[in-house]
């Protein structure tokens, strides 16, 4: 059925206006003034904004990590990223050493297909690289769509990749038209000093922060940005913790290195306090990086401001608190590392970000979903509000104000990581090619309806402009 939005508040990156949008064959249509179409379901968004659906570009659904499995899968993951405001994620496919790209991949759609209620999409993860995965790499990025490819730097023994193997994928990405992904943290050191910590008899929740200090991150953070600029080729370091780790992207940006960064929602609003809650509820906080000392957020916040930053993704990772983070109750090294962050994402940048003044409307959109769009190869097809775009919409009030709890939200874990805080603003309906998937905050998609994305190459997108010029 076609669809009018009418009365509400139009935000792109770069516009604010009045208009209504109506919507054909899960595609914006026209967007104008008065509009009116005889057979359409008009949705009356008078008094809310309207956004381009939210794009979180990190995500771990389904994803074994440390003898057990992340709790939300791809139905209730999507479901609570859509309640929250989002439309399309993006996932990291893991894959392993001496087994081909394309087992991961076909493993990563049978996780998803019929199961997500929203769009997505994957970054395919890189531990070797050699003739056979190069040679494979190439056909299955074309193949699939993927623009974007996974290094850890970090979890020795586990994902942990050489720089050998961090640079050979920067220059095949350079030469496939793909964007590299780093989670940078010296593994080496980390590895030193958590084997220190537990021989000194150190196994509280805390130690997982001591022993992953801001310098380890800043340290892999310059390195890989160094390797990116010998390689000419491009880069993206995911959620990016602290000011140490921030400067150097800064600095490589004005060496004219192609980096980008992205942090998360729990770097804005959380600190390494949280580590030190008793009775082990320290372990809920748990993930890497940590948590940093409370007077980063606002440099964090600041990066974002000023463009040095540029995304916000979730690092979606849930653990249940009893049953899985209580693994390491006797270990901090073995509490599974990761936080339910999917549902709040675009709330908390929205309220602590737009509504502090941190941020204007505008921004809040670019970092949200515009500029992820861009960077992945999704835009304008997604991340934006234009004639041709999918209909991927959030019907925002901004005035709706709430106190986040385990209670009311929609993940399958048994906590949530943001309990207690207040945040203005709320999504009220949400679009998903122009189907209703939150419909006055009641859930009415279906599971199965979100499709895979393939997505364009690294740059074709990221300095494509397409903005909706209103008709009378």
């Amino acid at each position: 059925m076609k669809k009018i939005i009418k009365n509400g508040t139009i935000v792109t990156a770069t516009d604010t206006y009045e208009a209504d949008i109506l919507i054909e064959n899960g595609m914006i249509s026209q967007i104008g003034k008065d509009l009116s179409s005889a057979d359409a379901e008009v949705v009356d968004a008078k008094g809310n904004y309207i956004f381009p659906g939210g794009i979180d570009p990190h995500t771990h659904l389904d994803m074994p990590f440390g003898g057990t499995v992340t709790k939300d899968n791809f139905e209730t993951g999507t479901i609570a990223a859509a309640f929250g405001g989002t439309t399309t994620i993006i996932d990291f496919c893991l894959t392993q050493k001496g087994k081909t790209l394309r087992s991961a991949l076909d493993t990563w759609h049978e996780k998803a297909d019929g199961n997500a209620v929203i769009d997505y999409g994957f970054h395919l993860q890189i531990v070797e690289m050699n003739e056979v995965i190069l040679k494979e790499l190439a056909t299955v990025s074309k193949e699939e769509g993927i623009s974007s490819f996974k290094v850890f730097m970090a979890y020795k023994n586990q994902f942990q990749a050489d720089d050998e193997t961090l640079f050979k994928t920067l220059v095949a990405a350079k030469e496939l038209g793909a964007l590299v992904m780093v989670h940078a943290e010296n593994g080496d050191v980390i590895d030193y000093l958590v084997k220190k910590a537990l021989e000194e008899g150190k196994t509280e929740p805390i130690y997982h922060a001591l022993t992953r200090p801001p310098e380890a991150e800043a340290e892999a953070t310059g390195r890989a940005a160094t390797l990116t600029g010998l390689a000419n080729s491009q880069l993206y370091v995911v959620h990016v913790s602290c000011a140490e780790a921030a400067a150097k992207i800064a600095e490589a940006r004005n060496k004219g290195i192609d980096i980008w960064g992205e942090t998360c929602p729990q770097y804005l609003v959380l600190d390494q306090s949280y580590l030190e809650k008793p009775e082990f509820e320290g372990a809920k906080y748990v993930w890497s990086p940590p948590l940093r000392e409370k007077w980063n957020q606002e440099v964090l916040w600041n990066a974002l401001k000023s463009g040095q930053l540029q995304t916000l993704g979730s690092d979606q990772c849930s653990f249940d608190f009893n049953g899985q983070k209580d693994l390491g109750k006797e270990d901090f090294s073995k509490i599974p590392n990761g936080g339910p962050i999917i549902e709040d994402r675009v709330s908390i940048l929205f309220s602590e970000g737009v509504d502090k003044g941190r941020i204007n409307l505008n921004q809040f959109v670019d970092i949200m979903s515009t500029k992820a769009a861009k960077l992945f190869g999704l835009y304008p097809k997604k991340g934006t509000i234009a004639v041709g775009s999918d209909a991927d919409l959030v019907v925002f009030n901004p005035h709706a104000e709430r106190v986040i709890t385990s209670d009311a939200d929609h993940m399958a874990v048994d906590y949530n990581a943001f309990e207690g805080i207040r945040v203005k603003g709320e999504p009220v309906s949400v679009l998903s090619r122009g189907e209703f998937v939150i419909k006055d905050k009641t859930f009415v998609g279906k599971a199965g309806s979100g499709q895979y994305i393939k997505r364009a190459k690294y740059g074709e997108t990221l300095s494509a402009e397409k903005k909706a010029v209103p008709q009378s």
